[in-house]
């Protein structure tokens, strides 16, 4: 005879019939931008520009009316990484290796993956380059982008697709994008963590006229706090290139809502440092590089529709090495990080619980310059004190009226200086064969003799004037395993029949070049402001240079010239290794 229903149920282990799915975690959606300053909103008063799309994520969303963030690029994003403090996390410039985040630190990325989510990124990395730095050893499954602090040009240009080197499409914001939506329209079946880290309004200012028309001859009606130093070229371009950024934006929140994934996904807006220009920036002091309130305070727009009630503004402080505790503790998932993280979970501000928020300190480094900001007041890289609430354009020093909110803080940064700075130079060399292939730009080498850089910022550069037998290009690098790897060199060269040699302790292999190839550089007449200490870009040709037997363990690998055909060996981009084992 058939069981009841009822006898069938009293069968099954109470637990069981307790247990239910488990509530779909959300989608998260982190959209950083690159040299934009907080003033480059017209959810902020900017008169200047229109950000709808940007705007819209606030308005549905919350807005944090002080977010903190850091000077420089690389920084801010190893702050998002790890929830750490940049220090802790080894990364002390913008280029040649400073950048990069050490290889114990725990990152967002490997949090959400743990917990079963798709990561992907789509955008400028700035946290290191060779495995196991790259972007797909850090807990992203999918990559496009590059990893470096700037790039020299923004149409149809290279990028790295998951490690190897392809040609992008159209302009490149637009191009990393439509990397983003093809990611999210993929995984939509799963929870995915999508973090697309544009490198514009970053130089070289360049910007599809269908953009730049508008600004062309703008006279903006909202200028810096001193007229005299902005730059209106820069402005105009800046602000076109925002107004692009808005413009892929709003694509990536239409297609979240073609997919019906808007209920499910958290959105999340923020900038990586103050803006690189004089402009308008709500009258704050310091721009780009400086750790004053200009150079460090950011948009931060969250909206999880549903969840987060729309509408609000919140004002306690927070900062970038919130973000790791504060989205893994809205999508319920474990840290995962064995080290003490420097931020806090945000989530209680979000979902209206203030009640028992404790003042904080966030600080603010760079170069040396500590700054420390509380609810009220921001002690400044000279020691001076400043009422944020009265005084926010940081103009008039009370350290003398406030003798002890002066000495705690002073007390505070310095102790936090002994705790999180490093004491000694970077050690660190370039990893080579953790991966098949290993990338070693011009921007992590060293030239030596008259060898110099195409241009005084390494990042995007490459070595030129290689005219002396004496002359040297060499990486320090640690090889992780030992054996046969194919080099190949990124030249160009105004003649063939130079012969090099490539070294590696007693390993030697020599080649000659094998065809002249001398393309004129190009970039400038995209440039809508002068670029200043930044490359342009050339169109360099693989030289394939032989097989070389490396050995583990650290050394330099060297590039010299045995004979040297007409006026020049060679420029040179990149030099390339491939595991013949892999």
């Amino acid at each position: 005879m058939a069981l009841s229903r009822r006898a069938f149920l009293g069968s099954i282990p109470a637990a069981a019939l307790s247990a239910q799915p488990p509530p779909k975690r959300p989608n998260v959606v982190v959209i950083l931008t690159d040299d934009q300053g907080w003033g480059d909103l017209s959810l902020h008063g900017n008169s200047n520009l229109a950000t709808p799309q940007i705007d819209s994520i606030g308005r549905a969303g919350v807005q944090f009316e002080r977010f903190y963030v850091c000077a420089v690029c690389a920084p801010t994003r190893a702050e998002f990484l790890t929830g750490r403090y940049h220090p802790r996390a080894g990364v002390r410039g913008v280029s040649t290796g400073q950048e990069r985040l050490n290889l114990d630190e725990h990152t967002i990325a490997q949090t959400f993956r743990a917990a079963g989510y798709a990561t992907g990124a789509f955008g400028k990395w700035h946290n290191g380059s060779q495995a196991p730095y790259h972007p797909n050893s850090r807990g992203f499954e999918e990559y496009y982008g590059f990893t470096s602090g700037h790039w020299a040009h923004y149409f149809d240009t290279e990028m790295d697709h998951n490690g190897q080197l392809v040609k992008g499409s159209g302009y490149i914001t637009d191009d990393l994008t439509n990397r983003a939506l093809a990611f999210v329209s993929e995984k939509r079946t799963r929870p995915f963590f999508c973090y697309l880290p544009f490198n514009t309004p970053h130089s070289p200012m360049q910007v599809p006229d269908s953009y730049y028309s508008k600004f062309a001859r703008m006279q903006p009606a909202l200028k810096a706090t001193d007229p005299a130093q902005e730059d209106l070229a820069m402005t105009r371009a800046a602000l076109a290139m925002v107004e692009n950024i808005d413009w892929n934006v709003g694509r990536i929140l239409t297609r979240l809502r073609q997919l019906r994934l808007e209920q499910d996904t958290i959105v999340l807006f923020f900038c990586d440092n103050g803006p690189n220009s004089w402009r308008w920036n709500g009258g704050m002091k310091g721009r780009k590089g400086s750790v004053d309130e200009g150079g460090v305070r950011s948009p931060l727009l969250i909206r999880w529709p549903g969840r987060i009630a729309a509408g609000r503004t919140i004002p306690q402080i927070a900062g970038a090495i919130d973000l790791l505790p504060t989205l893994a503790g809205l999508a319920g998932i474990p840290v995962g990080n064995s080290k003490p993280l420097d931020g806090r979970s945000l989530a209680p501000l979000l979902m209206g619980a203030t009640a028992n928020w404790p003042d904080r300190m966030v600080f603010s480094h760079w170069n040396k310059r500590i700054s420390v900001r509380t609810q009220r007041y921001r002690l400044d890289a000279e020691g001076r004190l400043f009422d944020m609430v009265n005084d926010p354009g940081q103009t008039r020093d009370i350290a003398a009226e406030e003798p002890a909110e002066a000495q705690r803080l002073r007390a505070a940064a310095a102790a936090w200086g002994r705790e999180v700075l490093p004491l000694g130079p970077d050690d660190r060399p370039y990893p080579v064969g953790h991966s098949r292939m290993t990338y070693l730009p011009a921007r992590d080498g060293v030239g030596t003799g008259g060898v110099r850089r195409s241009n005084t910022a390494p990042n995007s550069s490459y070595f030129t004037n290689w005219t002396q037998l004496a002359d040297r290009i060499f990486w320090d690098v640690e090889v992780a395993k030992a054996g046969p790897y194919d080099a190949v060199v990124h030249y160009t060269a105004p003649a063939a029949g130079s012969v090099v040699e490539l070294s590696c302790g007693a390993a030697r292999l020599e080649s000659s070049v094998p065809v002249a190839h001398d393309p004129p550089v190009f970039g400038a007449k995209e440039d809508r402001h002068d670029r200043g200490p930044e490359s342009y870009a050339k169109d360099f040709q693989p030289w394939r240079l032989g097989t070389i037997q490396l050995p583990a363990g650290r050394n330099q690998l060297s590039l010299r010239a045995l004979r040297i055909a007409g006026a020049a060996v060679a420029d040179v981009r990149y030099l390339i290794l491939t595991r013949r084992d892999g």
